[in-house]
């Protein structure tokens, strides 16, 4: 257990900080599984360019790797061509 005050704090403020990236990235997981289940073209070129600046949140937070989100980007611009 933490003995000063400030580690104290920082345990406190970690939980905060870890609530809220694991809000983040499971909101950016459950558009990039819509995305992929989506079959229309339209819809789908619509939701890429949020679905993309959402990852590049993730990615600018390391809350998920930058290659991750590099990845990720790329599998589904190629998923939005090929409808």
């Amino acid at each position: 257990m933490a003995n000063h005050k400030s580690a104290e704090k920082r345990t406190r403020h970690t939980e905060v900080v870890k609530v809220h990236n694991k809000y983040y990235a499971r909101t950016t997981r459950t558009m990039v599984k819509k995305l992929r289940e989506t079959t229309d073209k339209t819809e789908a070129t619509e939701m890429l360019p949020k679905v993309t600046a959402m990852l590049d949140k993730l990615a600018k937070k390391n809350i998920i790797h930058t290659n991750k989100a590099s990845n990720l980007k790329s599998s589904l611009t190629l998923l939005v061509n090929k409808l």
